[in-house]
């Protein structure tokens, strides 16, 4: 394996399929290459594509879509066992409440219910990424975790992984923000929004992922106390982490 893969495997069905390895993480240790895989939805999948996932050894798949996301676009990939783990999207729901009240939507208003959406991540779905922690400390069998788009749900669990293996907040970010430079947007028949606002909606910011980091922060005093408050990632759950994940 050359020391520097490419982080984006640029997949057929699947624009936004990313490598978190190659990071810099605790002790200045790097996160391991071609374990840990972060993805918008895998449903369309090429026989290429599912190809490559089994040449890299991709036998879980940790699936954050609603339920009625998931039962909409379903997928079968050979060798790859699923895994839901759903947190319901509300941004949409929310800004149809807007309209249906009167309310003019605008990107303000979409910024607004991104951030929302991102401390509820904290607050009301930690259990969720909790599971996700427990299939990680098991073992470091490779394996992707996904939502629809891949960016916000998707997003900060890989901000959550990265921090707890020692990866700078900037650096997080960084990663986080790539989403815009390889998630092609769905071409939509009957946009319901403005391409303004859609424009939020189906790309990241820092203002989104900085209002969970920084919930996480003013709620529980940082990172290390709501991993392990919250999340069942103390000490001992780190140390293994960076064992499994984390190579000098």
């Amino acid at each position: 394996m050359p020391l520097h893969p490419d982080r984006s495997l640029a997949l057929a069905g699947a624009s936004n399929f990313r490598d978190l390895g190659g990071y810099q993480g605790s002790g200045g240790r790097t996160v391991r290459w071609r374990k840990l895989f972060r993805s918008d939805h895998l449903a369309a999948l090429t026989p290429e594509d599912a190809r490559t996932l089994g040449a890299l050894g991709v036998g879980r798949a940790f699936d954050f879509r609603g339920t009625t996301e998931r039962a909409a676009v379903p997928y079968d990939v050979a060798g790859v066992a699923q895994y839901s783990l759903p947190i319901e999207p509300t941004v949409v729901q929310r800004m149809k409440e807007l309209a249906e009240a009167g309310e003019q939507i605008t990107p303000a208003h979409a910024v607004a219910l991104m951030q929302q959406t991102y401390r509820a991540f904290v607050h009301d779905n930690a259990g969720r990424f909790a599971t996700l922690f427990e299939h990680l400390l098991e073992s470091d069998a490779p394996l992707v975790f996904h939502c629809t788009a891949g960016k916000d749900r998707t997003g900060f669990a890989a901000a959550l992984i990265l921090m707890a293996l020692g990866v700078p907040r900037d650096v997080v970010m960084r990663d986080y923000l790539l989403t815009n430079d390889f998630y092609r947007m769905p071409v939509l028949a009957d946009p319901r929004a403005p391409k303004e606002v859609l424009n939020v909606l189906w790309r990241v910011q820092e203002d989104f992922l900085n209002a969970a980091l920084d919930a996480v922060d003013a709620d529980y005093g940082g990172m290390p106390i709501y991993l392990e408050r919250e999340l069942r990632v103390g000490e001992a759950e780190r140390r293994r982490l960076e064992a499994l994940y984390l190579v000098s």
